[in-house]
């Protein structure tokens, strides 16, 4: 059996989906997967030995750049690959839904509209499932998985998941401490309402004893780690990582502590301790929480369906109660 997985974004998202790979091998071995993802993502993905081949697709070039052309060529492109006996779309969006349309199958399965944000998207599939929009993120991947393949497996397998992600290279960062638990500091994310304060990182970095590793991803960030360092000197700033970097990074490190964003959810993939931070976002839906991946959420009352990014909240969270949930995980 030969089948196809559509997520193209973004890289938390993505890792989400990918804990159904090992539970697909488990129940079926033989069964050859592939899977399609935007090409800025592809990294995450090239080194999964579960997954057969990569398909990038350059839907966002063609957003980015605004060229009818480019978005021709690549559906052109999918309209060429070799049929599939199944292709499920895991993102439930109109460019992935479409995206999984053109690819030749038997079969093309996604979300029905009562489950995804987008409803029009469940137009373009022939066979559909239903799972509440607001249920955890993992779940809802482990239970398509589980429709489409007709797999009995448990849910509470993924609390004893394997680690899976496999970066090409092994990132040696020279302020990784030989002596001190190495905690990892993320202060970016994709909005300013999912972000914690630089200047509370910087007051939390001087509530634990630890050796403190800071990342970055753009201008904007390295300007806010900037910050924090000036705050907190004890905090070293990494170059600009790749993905495979990144993951290396991540594998290193005793602790993570994050907003909302991909790098805390790559902890959460390596089995690394971490500590998720919520404000506009629901913590009980995007991400699984086990005895070494906590979260900690403000107060707000959060839409699921609809992000409120006037929503700060977030600041609202006290560094010392993180630092008590740290203390625990560090042991």
């Amino acid at each position: 059996m030969k089948i196809a997985i559509v997520k193209l974004s973004a890289l938390g998202d993505i890792v989400h989906t990918m804990v159904v790979l090992q539970f697909i091998k488990k129940f079926n071995n033989e069964i050859l997967i592939d899977w399609f993802v935007d090409e800025n993502y592809k990294e995450l993905l090239d080194s999964n030995p579960h997954i057969n081949q990569v398909h990038s697709v350059s839907i966002r070039q063609a957003k980015k750049n605004k060229s009818i052309l480019i978005l021709f060529k690549e559906f052109t492109k999918l309209r060429k690959i070799h049929s599939y006996d199944l292709v499920i779309d895991m993102q439930g969006l109109i460019k992935s839904a479409i995206v999984s349309r053109l690819i030749p199958s038997k079969v093309t399965l996604g979300f029905d509209k009562y489950s995804i944000r987008e409803g029009f998207a469940a137009l373009f599939y022939n066979k559909r499932f239903n799972i509440g929009y607001e249920k955890n993120v993992v779940e809802r991947n482990f239970e398509l998985i589980k429709y489409a393949l007709k797999m009995q497996n448990d849910k509470k397998e993924i609390i004893n998941k394997k680690s899976f992600l496999y970066p090409k290279i092994n990132y040696i960062n020279p302020n990784i401490s030989n002596s001190k638990k190495n905690i990892l500091i993320i202060p970016g994310a994709s909005h300013h309402c999912k972000m914690y304060p630089f200047e509370k990182f910087a007051e939390l970095s001087k509530l634990i004893d630890g050796n403190y590793v800071i990342i970055w991803g753009s201008s904007e960030e390295k300007l806010i780690v900037n910050k924090i360092q000036s705050l907190s000197p004890i905090v070293n700033i990494c170059e600009k990582l790749s993905i495979s970097e990144l993951i290396s990074l991540i594998s290193q490190v005793d602790l993570v502590i994050g907003p909302d964003t991909g790098p805390t959810h790559i902890a959460w993939a390596l089995n690394i301790p971490s500590i998720a931070l919520f404000g506009p976002t629901p913590g009980y839906r995007n991400t699984y929480q086990t005895k070494i991946n906590l979260i900690r959420e403000s107060k707000s009352k959060v839409n699921p369906y609809n992000i409120n990014k006037n929503d700060t909240s977030i600041k609202d969270i006290d560094p010392a109660d993180i630092a008590n949930i740290a203390q625990q995980l560090l042991g």
